[in-house]
């Protein structure tokens, strides 16, 4: 498959949350391709130039942001595997709501909601899955939740003069990803990383060259991908132990050995979380409980999916193979 059709025009491209790792590579990537690209997030990003502070819950700054633009590719949200209710309906939710009504204000034509595949995984394992349909009642987790509601939303609003794809990149990790690869490393420095059912879970991840492109992609095919949900992986699934092992080694770190039962890891995950939210406690590095229930389900439940839908309708398949992105992982530690 190319990539070379279907190259767009020169567009102006608002990106939510590009003091993110993928979003800064999103917006990156646009720029290359000679897009004028406006960034909106709290903080600052890496991206220079135009740029507009605020929060996805102030209509004014939203409707600031979106102003004289032609598309919109929506990244920012509140991700983590735990925290109250209250806190991802105000960002994931209601500041997504925001956001399309002042598009659809605005007159902007193309809206790429980035999403997860979580907001369809019900907890049972995944082998070989299509996208699903986002429930919010049966996602697990306040994030899944609060991204398949808002998800719904924004396919509702799809239509000839507004049209809205969603994209849901798995699991996504490579040089400077503080999400996976800087928790896997700085826990197993510090022995506290086991594997559970001994790391034998097949699951799909992307690398973040990959993700970035099919985001890029989704606006590119907007045609081909409005109204619906695309799953994006490397299409390479593999055991969980060996990925972790494999970042470990790039990292420096130790592969960790320590074997726990999954059902024993998510039984303790929902007891620790529970108890972290009731404390207040705060990890000071990554505000996160050391297990939730959700994380111990990723851990050990298969999650692999079936790409042959999402490279039809991108005309687009993956550039960086899991043993480059390893490759290119240890080359950016041993520069650090």
């Amino acid at each position: 498959m190319s990539e070379t059709t279907d190259q767009l025009s020169p567009l102006r491209v608002l990106v939510t949350g590009a003091s993110g790792l993928l979003g800064g590579a999103v917006a990156q990537l646009l720029s290359e391709k000679g897009h004028h690209v406006r960034t909106f997030q709290r903080s600052a990003s890496s991206h220079a130039g135009d740029e507009v502070r605020g929060s996805l819950t102030d209509p004014a700054a939203v409707a600031q942001a979106v102003e004289s633009m032609d598309a919109v590719i929506h990244l920012a949200a509140k991700v983590s595997f735990t925290g109250h209710w209250q806190e991802f309906v105000d960002t994931n939710i209601t500041g997504t709501n925001n956001l399309l009504q002042a598009s659809q204000k605005a007159g902007i034509k193309d809206f790429v909601f980035v999403s997860s595949p979580s907001v369809a995984h019900f907890g049972d394992s995944l082998a070989g899955a299509t996208a699903g349909t986002a429930n919010p009642d049966l996602a697990h987790g306040n994030y899944a939740r609060s991204k398949a509601a808002a998800e719904l939303n924004a396919l509702a609003l799809d239509s000839v003069d507004f049209r809205v794809a969603a994209i849901r990149p798995h699991v996504v990790w490579g040089p400077g990803d503080t999400q996976l690869v800087e928790r896997v490393i700085e826990r197993a420095k510090g022995g506290r990383l086991p594997l559970l059912d001994h790391g034998a879970a097949l699951i799909d991840t992307t690398y973040i060259d990959n993700a970035a492109a099919a985001i890029v992609r989704g606006l590119e095919r907007m045609d081909h991908a409005h109204g619906r949900a695309l799953v994006v992986t490397n299409g390479e699934p593999r055991p969980v132990g060996e990925l972790i092992a494999g970042i470990c080694l790039a990292g420096g770190a130790p592969a960790p050995k320590l074997n726990v039962p999954g059902w024993l890891a998510r039984g303790a995950g929902t007891i620790i979380e529970k108890l972290w939210l009731a404390a207040g406690s705060r990890n000071l590095v990554h505000d996160e409980p050391p297990m939730t229930r959700f994380l111990a389900k990723q851990l050990s439940t298969a999650h692999w999916f079936d790409q042959r839908e999402t490279h039809e309708v991108l005309d687009w398949k993956p550039a960086v193979s899991i043993d480059e992105g390893l490759a290119k992982l240890t080359a950016h530690y041993a520069q650090s």
